[in-house]
C-alpha cells in the first residue's frame, strides 16, 4: 500500500508538472498581454508593469521563475484583483464552491443509488419506467439549463427562494439541485444496470433458495457488488461537479472559485489562469486517487499491485 500511494504520487507529480507546464506555455501564445485595455495607459507605466511581474523577461527565464515559485507554495499576484495573491483568491472562493459541491454529491449519491435501487426491485414495472424517464431527461439537460429554469419557476414566478447569492440556507437549494440532476441520473442508470445483472447472478439464487432474509440479501450481497460501478464514477463525478460549477455560480451570482476563472479569462490575468488550472487539476487527480483507495475498502478482493492497479 505505502509503495502503492508513493508511485501514485510521483504519478500526480509529474501530471501537474506537465499541467503547469502547459498552461503556462499556452498563456504565452495568446496575443497581446494582461494590460493590453481599450483606452490606451502611458508606455511607461505599461514598461513598469510588466517589470514588476516579469514578464519583460525572454520566456525561458519567465518560465523558471515560475517553477521556482511553485516549488515555494507561491502561485503568485494576481494581475488584476489589486493586492490579492492567487492563494488568498482560491482560499477565499473555494469556500463557497466546495459547500455546493458536496451537498451536490450526498444529492447525487442518494439520489441515484435509490433510485436505481427501487428500479432494479420493480423490473418492467412502471416505477422503472419512471426512473428511467427521470435519469433520461437528468442525463439531458445540462447543468446551465436546469439552473435557469429552476431560478425561473422557483424564483422569478413562485417566488419561494432567492434567485442569487447564498445569505440562506435555503439559497443552496437550486445550485446544489442543478449540479445533481446530471450525476444523480447517471448514478441511477448505472446503479439500475449493475443491479439487475447482480441479482441475477448464481450466487444470489442460491442464497435466496436457502432461505435467507431479502433485505440481507440486497444489502449484504447484491448492493455491495452492485455498488462497485459507482465508487468508480464517484472520484470524476466530484471533481466534475466542483470543476463544473462555474456556469451555475454565475448564473446564480454566487463568488465561488469560479467566478474569479471567468474573470481571470476575460482579463487575460496570467496567474490566476495558471494557479486556477493547477488547483483544478489538484481536485482531479485527488478525487482518482482517492476512488482507488476506497475502491480496495469496499471491496477487500481487489488489490492494489505493485504496478499500481487493481
Amino acid at each position: 500500500m505505502i509503495k502503492y500511494v508513493f508511485k501514485k504520487f510521483l504519478s500526480m507529480f509529474a501530471s501537474l508538472f506537465v499541467l503547469a507546464s502547459a498552461t503556462f506555455f499556452l498563456m504565452k501564445i495568446i496575443p497581446g498581454d494582461p494590460f493590453v485595455r481599450e483606452k490606451a495607459i502611458p508606455e511607461k507605466i505599461r514598461e513598469h508593469l510588466l517589470a514588476m511581474y516579469g514578464l519583460d523577461q525572454p520566456v525561458w527565464k519567465q518560465y523558471l521563475m515560475y517553477l521556482n515559485n511553485l516549488l515555494h507554495g507561491d502561485l503568485g499576484m494576481s494581475m488584476k484583483q489589486q493586492y490579492m495573491s492567487v492563494s488568498r483568491i482560491i482560499k477565499e472562493s473555494f469556500i463557497y464552491s466546495a459547500q455546493i459541491g458536496l451537498f451536490a454529491v450526498i444529492l447525487s449519491l442518494t439520489a441515484g443509488l435509490i433510485l436505481g435501487i427501487i428500479a432494479a426491485l420493480n423490473h418492467r414495472k412502471w416505477m422503472d419506467s419512471a426512473t428511467i424517464i427521470i435519469a433520461v431527461l437528468g442525463v439531458s439537460i445540462p447543468n446551465f439549463l436546469a439552473a435557469s429554469i429552476l431560478q425561473y419557476v422557483f424564483g422569478s414566478k413562485l417566488q419561494w427562494l432567492s434567485v442569487s447569492g447564498l445569505n440562506d440556507p435555503t439559497d443552496f437549494i437550486m445550485p446544489v439541485l442543478a449540479l445533481s440532476f446530471l450525476p444523480a441520473a447517471f448514478i441511477a442508470r448505472l446503479t439500475r444496470s449493475t443491479m439487475l445483472e447482480v441479482l441475477s447472478a448464481d450466487y444470489i439464487k442460491t442464497a435466496r433458495a436457502k432461505g435467507l432474509n431479502g433485505r440481507i440479501i440486497l444489502v449484504r450481497h447484491a448492493l455491495r457488488n452492485a455498488i462497485l460501478p459507482v465508487v468508480t464514477y464517484i472520484g470524476p463525478m466530484t471533481a466534475n461537479i466542483i470543476t463544473g460549477s462555474v456556469v451555475v455560480e454565475q448564473i446564480f451570482g454566487i463568488g465561488g472559485i469560479g467566478k474569479y476563472f471567468v474573470q481571470s479569462i476575460t482579463n487575460r490575468d496570467y496567474t490566476l489562469i495558471m494557479g486556477l488550472t493547477l488547483f483544478y487539476g489538484i481536485i482531479l487527480m485527488a478525487a482518482r486517487f482517492l476512488t482507488d483507495v476506497a475502491y480496495g475498502l469496499v471491496d477487500p478482493r481487489i488489490k492494489l499491485t505493485r504496478g499500481g492497479g487493481k
